[in-house]
């Protein structure tokens, strides 16, 4: 040993990034197995290195005894006594001795410990520096395509990508460049192995954080995302200053904050939602660009039942219903989505079975005493049946209300059965 051993230690240090005392460890363990090989022994075995010069001292330790059998594990009591007065029979002395030169067999083992010690050191560098970044994104470089399942290398170690967390529309190619989001990493029998997403949401809400300063800032926070990899992704955001939109913070001017999002995506659809406390609001929300003209909330069952102008059913529910499963995910509510029409015929509906309910209690009342229909018994509230229907924030157009007001008269007619001449004046609205 010699100071070139120790400057080679230090050059090793700064090239794999571990630490000079784990080395040192390493190359005493390393003797401790030599010299056991070389001499043939099983007792205790201590190696201390100077760090300095490189020079090491072999420390053995023996059992004291009357009659010495075996000098390389037994010590006399008289010699134990000049170490030290106070050892007596079956102590333990531990000693310096003199290893002398190894053979070529255990040198061999030597070199085999050193490299295995090196092998695992280097291993524990890579998992305590991963293990920091995991819910992080990183820079990686595809290295191969293997079964679905793609290998990367990630800041000097190797990363895998399972085939359930890649996007199946993505044609990922050797060497390309991509922002992946570190999942999670596992100690095995071969190394750290570092498991990276692009399917997670983790990953939109780590670039949001890049690409939007308020976010970063904790101004604007991102409260529950969406995502369905690939396709479309729902955010919903939040922030406690009045005077910051939320909405717009993501956005940026001209769509140039989002559209860095988009991109790094492979044009994935993103809807920026804003979110509230108040459930029927967020739940509103939750499903844009379609427009709500009602929501009604069951809090025992964290259901809601949503009522959507008729041209807007489609557009709420979404193709193969992506709008509203990604509402659902987003606000944590099951969601029922209902037309106008539909709830309007439902709501008349119910009117018929009341009015069945009630037809034999009022039947004799509506004749006279020849068995005549009596205009004056018929109830003016029947004849003015008025469905109100909450106002559509597009507009709705005159020949929608049209439409809507001749259906009502029509419903009004075969109810009450009447005929033409009641002599009940109309009122202003059925005019």
């Amino acid at each position: 040993m010699n100071t070139e051993f120790i400057s080679a230690l230090s050059a090793l240090e700064k090239e794999k990034g571990i630490e000079k005392s784990v080395l040192l460890d390493a190359v005493e363990n390393a003797l401790v197995s030599a010299y056991k090989k070389n001499y043939n022994v099983s007792q205790d075995v201590r190696v201390e290195m100077n760090g300095d010069d490189g020079s090491f001292k072999v420390f053995v330790k023996k059992v004291v005894v009357d009659d010495v059998e075996d000098e390389r594990q037994e010590i006399s009591l008289a010699d134990a006594q000049k170490i030290n007065i106070a050892y007596e029979q079956e102590d333990i002395v531990e000693m310096e001795v003199e290893p002398g030169s190894f053979g070529r067999i255990a040198a061999q083992t030597a070199k085999q410990v050193v490299v295995h010690r090196l092998r695992e050191a280097e291993r524990g560098v890579v998992f305590e520096k991963f293990i920091e970044r995991e819910g992080e994104i990183m820079n990686a470089v595809i290295h191969r395509v293997d079964k679905g399942s793609i290998l990367l290398e990630l800041d000097g170690a190797e990363g895998v990508m399972p085939a359930s967390e890649c996007v199946q529309s993505e044609r990922c190619h050797v060497n390309d460049h991509i922002k992946v989001y570190v999942m999670e990493v596992r100690k095995t029998t071969k190394g750290p192995q570092i498991v990276v997403s692009r399917t997670h949401p983790g990953l939109l809400k780590r670039l949001f954080e890049i690409e939007v300063p308020e976010i970063m800032q904790n101004i604007v926070q991102i409260k529950s995302i969406a995502r369905e990899a690939g396709s479309r992704t729902k955010i919903a955001v939040w922030s406690e200053d009045e005077n910051v939109d939320p909405v717009g913070s993501c956005v940026g001017q001209k769509g140039s904050r989002i559209d860095r999002v988009v991109s790094e995506l492979g044009n994935e659809k993103i809807d920026v939602i804003p979110w509230s406390s108040d459930p029927i609001e967020f739940i509103a929300n939750s499903l844009r660009p379609a427009k709500v003209l009602m929501v009604q909330i069951n809090e025992d069952e964290k259901a809601a039942k949503v009522v959507v102008p008729d041209y807007q059913l489609s557009l709420a529910i979404g193709r193969e219903g992506q709008n509203v499963r990604l509402a659902a995910k987003l606000t944590g509510w099951k969601i029922d989505i209902k037309s106008q029409t539909q709830i309007e015929e439902t709501l008349f509906d119910n009117q018929d079975d009341m009015s069945d309910a009630d037809e034999g209690d009022d039947y004799d009342e509506m004749f006279d005493e020849n068995g005549e229909f009596d205009n004056e018994v018929q109830d003016d509230e029947a004849l003015e049946q008025d469905v109100e229907i909450p106002a559509d924030e597009n507009e709705q157009t005159q020949e929608d209300v049209e439409d809507t007001a001749e259906s009502e008269d029509t419903a009004e007619s075969k109810d009450t059965t009447e005929p033409e001449d009641t002599g009940v004046e109309e009122t202003e609205e059925e005019k």
